[in-house]
């Protein structure tokens, strides 16, 4: 059997300036007698008249179209033809629009005043001869982008809104000369060319039937592209036959041909005009979190007082022990008054937030709560910068003071925390510490998974690390190493120490950047392994200690502060500079911060 040809579908696209009135029950009719005749598209009504783009057969597009010449004021209505193989709107849609065509300036009633109409064939006639007459694009930019009339002026707008700001800003000499505007069917002139005439300009004009009657009535003559169109087709040629050009799915860019074959393009992805680079996505997205930290960090989340639960994790050398002497084990520094006071209190709980007697004989292993109510931290720097951001890690510059992690008196006013917030529901992890004086780059892992291939990098001493340090005094060599072995049980404030005999074997490489007058010295270090308080301890022990160290002070001293107040002298100890595979990319990755104010 012979194949049956698929049916050609009508398309209309029509309007007319008319009052109109009983706007709902006209709404209410259409939307069942186009459904009924199986007609797609949309039609919007307005006390100012209608503005319609529907498809289907023809023969009910005819039913459809005298439906409409039989309402007062509609008499005239004249559509613009075009055919297409496939139906090309989703569905019927009837609205009520205070305007048919939004424009927002009173006054404007193309229904009693419209600017003289100028045909197709005049206006080529106009440009065969050669007359000296202004073509005015009154259409969206995203329109114009698949074409328009050689030579002709855009105006340049983003919506028909941005239309009479516009125009105001057309040049002077303008108002004296012949103007032609146009656009897609017509309806936008009816209202851009009287209010151009309203602002002074003397010879003005409207295409009529815009450029869709132009391409029926004379072709592509002066014409460049095609003329985009509000339907799935998106393009119709001067033959008014739909063309290639598509849509973009992400920023509904019209596109030719030409566009969907650049290597930016792809289907419901990207195009040439909204494509980013990774570069430019992770500036936009570094961007928003700098903001979530900002409204994060302002007030700093731990100084508006809490009540807190601090764990307490029973070690193996107090299994069989009291609660009280575990307390006083665990927390040496505090008065054992002071703990029992805390049992009066009820502060002091089991891990179903129960208060627990002193003399609770507790085993290894075991967790309580120490409860501390109405916490305020102490302020900290909570100017975070992030530097790069990717699906694996994210780079970024730490402030000092401010701790990486919860512990003693900081929980909310802590890297971890601020970076769990931001990125929720992920919980990032850094991949190493910085003490909570030192200030630099570190690495973060957005997953654990990520974290634990960066963290066995640091293990194996394949990261390279250079950090400045400014010191006390001047060293005699211009490079130099320190191999002291470091303590690894903590000492006050959670200090190491130099440990010849049971300390982890440490190694430091030094080189001297700059000797100043002032006695002391900028330094590169190198940490080779990965101790605790490494280039501080190495340092100390060679007798030059870092300045604005709070704990390693000179003459083998050691400090009774932790963590610097905001306002202290900052300790001169920068992470500069790291180097590593990055877990994704399995490329080597280097990352370099600014120096420091006081390197």
């Amino acid at each position: 059997m012979p194949e049956t040809a698929a049916p050609v579908i009508t398309n209309i696209a029509a309007y007319k300036f008319a009052t109109l009135t009983d706007l709902k029950s006209l709404r209410e009719r259409l939307v069942t007698q186009c459904r009924a005749w199986g007609l797609k598209g949309t039609i919007l009504l307005s006390t100012e008249g209608i503005n319609l783009f529907v498809a289907g057969p023809a023969a009910e597009i005819e039913l459809l179209l005298a439906d409409l010449r039989a309402i007062e004021g509609l008499e005239g209505l004249m559509p613009k033809y075009s055919e297409s193989d496939e139906q090309p709107f989703r569905r019927m849609l009837v609205r009520i629009k205070k305007e048919i065509i939004a424009f927002g300036v009173e006054g404007i009633e193309p229904a009693k005043y419209t600017s003289p109409r100028m045909e197709a064939r005049t206006l080529k006639q106009w440009l065969d001869e050669g007359r000296p007459i202004t073509l005015l694009d009154t259409r969206n930019d995203y329109e114009v982008k698949l074409g328009t009339f050689k030579n002709a002026h855009i105006i340049g707008v983003d919506h028909f809104r941005d239309f009479p700001e516009a125009v105001r800003k057309l040049p002077e000499e303008l108002k004296n000369q012949p103007i032609v505007t146009f656009c897609t069917g017509g309806i936008r002139c009816e209202k851009a060319a009287p209010f151009m005439e309203r602002e002074g300009f003397q010879q003005v004009w409207q295409l009529e039937g815009g450029i869709l009657k132009y391409f029926e009535e004379v072709g592509g003559d002066y014409y460049d592209g095609e003329c985009f169109v509000f339907d799935q087709r998106v393009g119709v040629d001067p033959a008014l036959a739909e063309t290639e050009s598509t849509q973009c799915f992400v920023c509904q860019t019209p596109l030719s041909e030409e566009d969907q074959k650049d290597r930016r393009y792809e289907a419901h992805v990207s195009c040439p005009y909204c494509y980013k680079t990774t570069e430019e996505q992770m500036k936009e997205s570094i961007a928003v979190r700098h903001e979530q930290i900002r409204l994060l960090t302002t007030p700093l989340p731990g100084s508006v007082p809490y009540d807190h639960e601090q764990p307490l994790n029973v070690p193996q050398s107090c299994d069989g022990l009291t609660l009280l002497d575990t307390l006083a084990t665990v927390l040496p520094h505090v008065p054992r008054m002071e703990l029992l006071m805390r049992f009066e209190n009820q502060r002091i709980l089991n891990q179903d937030h129960q208060p627990v007697p002193p003399h609770q004989v507790v085993r290894a292993g075991e967790r309580y709560l120490r409860l501390i109510p109405a916490l305020v931290e102490p302020e900290v720097n909570l100017d975070i910068r992030i530097l790069h951001e990717d699906e694996a890690v994210i780079v970024l510059e730490k402030p000092a003071p401010l701790p990486m992690h919860a512990g003693g008196r900081f929980n909310r006013n802590t890297l971890q925390y601020i970076l769990h917030q931001v990125y929720e529901p992920q919980k990032p992890r850094p991949c190493h510490r910085l003490d909570a004086n030192t200030t630099g780059l570190v690495i973060v892992a957005r997953t654990r998974h990520f974290a634990g291939q960066v963290q066995r990098q640091f293990s194996r001493g394949e990261v390279e690390k250079v950090y400045l340090a400014r010191v006390q005094g001047h060293p005699e060599q211009d490079s130099f190493s320190c191999e002291a072995p470091i303590s690894d049980v903590p000492g006050a404030l959670g200090s190491r120490e130099v440990d010849e005999e049971q300390g982890r074997e440490a190694r430091t490489e030094f080189r001297v950047l700059r000797r100043d007058a002032d006695g002391s010295a900028l330094l590169e270090a190198r940490p080779i392994t990965g101790r605790t308080n490494q280039i501080r301890i190495h340092l100390w022990q060679l007798g030059f200690p870092i300045v604005g160290d709070p704990v390693y002070l000179s003459g083998g001293q050691v400090g009774d502060t932790q963590t610097l107040d905001t306002e202290a002298a900052p300790l001169c100890l920068h992470a500069w500079k790291v180097t590593f595979t990055h877990p994704m990319q399995k490329q080597r990755v280097a990352f370099e911060t600014a120096l420091p104010t006081w390197a």
